[in-house]
């Protein structure tokens, strides 16, 4: 039975592994589960699932990033389907192909619009929810990639690094209302969008990335890497001089 009967977590972008590796986990703690994905028939399978083995409401809906008008009316249905929401997970993203969005604006557009203004639209919509009220937490997946421009990614890593400084700003705004936001600054986690990605670095476990995200949004962190050794690294990349860097292949 769910414990949490006023309170549930929204997942935007729910069909990746650390998306059900999260709903599980915040399911276990009695909350009920929103989940909201491009792909409403996988959706509703990890609906199912997630409601089957931690014994909580759930629902999926449709959801398009770039359907921006749409946001805040599906915002709106969250406290009718599931109860009033404590927690929003903006869990999406596009890296593209770098190699065709060099020469072809428009998928470059599209993963800078996914990765950035979808993600900020959402987001805004809970924050509006989440500042009235004074209380609630918007949870924003970044990535490291986002952390100093590389020729390999930088459409989505610039992208990325638009939606941390966005959520740090986030963060500032509603501390004063006593809700909450928090930027996870992600390395390699073992879902869909790293599959085939070839890698020396160690490849998290959604399962453990999960955990982390939801031990640091109750500790009310407002920013997070993992893996953790992620900061160190990212720390030493932001410090090389670009000449170095020009001579890499990163």
């Amino acid at each position: 039975m769910n414990h949490l009967r006023d309170t549930s977590v929204a997942i935007f972008g729910a069909t990746s592994r650390l998306s059900h590796a999260l709903a599980l986990e915040y399911g276990r703690l009695g909350y009920a589960i929103f989940l909201a994905a491009r792909d409403i028939d996988e959706g509703e399978r990890i609906a199912k699932d997630v409601e089957i083995r931690t014994g909580t409401k759930t629902c999926a809906r449709k959801f398009d990033a770039l359907d921006y008008p749409s946001h805040s009316v599906l915002v709106d249905t969250i406290g009718q389907m599931v109860g009033p929401p404590s927690v929003a997970i903006v869990a999406f993203g596009d890296m593209g192909d770098h190699s065709v969005s060099k020469t072809n604006f428009e998928a470059a557009r599209k993963v800078l619009e996914i990765n950035y203004t979808g993600a900020v639209s959402i987001c805004e919509a809970m924050a509006s929810v989440f500042e009235s009220r004074g209380s609630g937490s918007v949870v924003g997946l970044s990535s490291v990639a986002g952390e100093r421009g590389r020729q390999s990614n930088y459409f989505y890593g610039s992208a990325k690094g638009a939606f941390t400084l966005y959520l740090q700003g986030l963060a500032h705004r509603l501390a004063k209302s006593g809700a909450h936001a928090m930027t996870v600054k992600l390395g390699f986690v073992d879902t869909r969008m790293t599959y085939g990605l070839e890698s020396a670095i160690p490849v998290a476990s959604p399962e453990r990335a999960a955990r982390a995200i939801v031990k640091a949004q109750q500790k009310k962190c407002t920013s997070m890497y993992y893996p953790t050794f992620w900061k160190p690294v990212m720390s030493l990349i932001r410090m090389l001089p670009s000449r170095v860097v020009h001579r890499t292949e990163l």
